[in-house]
């Protein structure tokens, strides 16, 4: 048994091998335990797949349902972000299929000048889903395109000064109806106070596109970045967005917001040591809180809740655990 399985309380891999999830097993044979499952485009062909392709829309983008509150906000490029994850992150896909390339060109026809992607937050920066994005598009094969470079430069020139991100508009004292008047109109994007403290929640979603980079993860704004991420496990966030604790111990997979799990998925592919103090106490929270079935739940912020009991949670619960488990193989092997 290699050492990572050792360090669990329950082996995970009876329960994720036998999921009947096609693309689960075929990353855990990769992934954890070093098999050769064949190519990666298999996985382009499932009925699941080819689900979320059948929305996609001509321009590459996937449709909003629903009210569409502000006219300033573009809706696609959350919709495309959304489903680009489970694309990139679940079954597989690069810029080798045309339907890929197409969400990809969607995305980066969001980004402006500057070299942001532009839309989510209206006209105002948008740091941290800039980061998300632009990892999956480094992920989908882009990390030698122009604008990934121009995107990656953009989010140097926009940290703090203590080398981490916070979102530019609410390091400003703004009341709630300037906020909703920024963010509804198409309003000259406000510069970030660099003298605040970073935010780590968006600190953690920017820094998964450095991880996600071979060149980028071992650079020393991302050492600098891992640090602080680190620093702040199970802590408030310094800003009222997504601020209580309890947001470290809410997962879900594909990522989106930052959590213990995305955040060390990033520190374990930047190269920190399990020795680290932070890091080892965030690795033995992982181990402890396994459940008997070999699996980690979704949620740990209530623990006097119980999960709802649905096929969802379950197929959340064995991505998470898929997850997790590459977190543990990379530090433990």
């Amino acid at each position: 048994m290699s050492t990572w399985r050792e360090r669990c309380s329950f082996d995970p891999l009876p329960v994720l091998l036998s999921c009947g999830d096609e693309a689960l097993v075929y990353h855990v044979r990769r992934d954890l335990l070093g098999e050769d499952p064949g190519a990666v485009d298999q996985l382009w062909e499932l009925p699941a797949a080819r689900q979320i392709l059948k929305k996609q829309l001509p321009d590459g983008s996937w449709p909003r349902h629903g009210e569409q509150k502000h006219p300033a906000i573009n809706y696609g490029l959350i919709e495309t972000w959304r489903y680009f994850r489970f694309l990139v992150e679940q079954y597989g896909f690069t810029r080798q299929h045309p339907a890929a390339a197409r969400a990809a060109e969607y995305l980066f026809a969001c980004q402006t000048e500057e070299g942001d992607f532009r839309g989510i937050l209206a006209n105002q920066y948008a740091t941290y889903y800039t980061g998300a994005i632009l990892a999956l598009l480094v992920q989908a094969g882009y990390a030698s395109d122009p604008r990934v470079e121009q995107c990656f430069r953009w989010l140097l020139a926009m940290r703090q000064e203590d080398g981490g991100w916070s979102i530019p508009m609410i390091t400003h004292k703004l009341n709630r109806e300037t906020q909703y008047r920024l963010s509804s109109e198409y309003a000259e994007p406000l510069q970030p106070e660099r003298s605040k403290p970073f935010s780590h929640n968006a600190t953690g979603m920017i820094l998964r596109a450095f991880a996600a980079h071979l060149e980028y993860r071992y650079s020393e704004a991302a050492q600098t970045a891992a640090g602080l991420l680190k620093s702040r496990f199970f802590q408030p966030d310094a800003y009222t967005s997504y601020q209580a604790a309890s947001y470290w111990l809410r997962f879900e997979y594909p990522f989106w917001w930052n959590n213990l799990v995305s955040a060390l998925d990033s520190l374990s592919l930047i190269g920190l040591s399990r020795e680290d103090e932070q890091v080892r106490l965030a690795l033995d929270w992982l181990v402890t809180h396994q459940e008997a079935d070999g699996l980690w739940k979704v949620s740990y912020a209530r623990p006097d809740e119980a999960e709802k009991q649905s096929m969802k949670t379950l197929e959340m619960k064995l991505w998470v655990s898929l997850a997790i488990c590459r977190i543990l193989r990379r530090f433990y092997s």
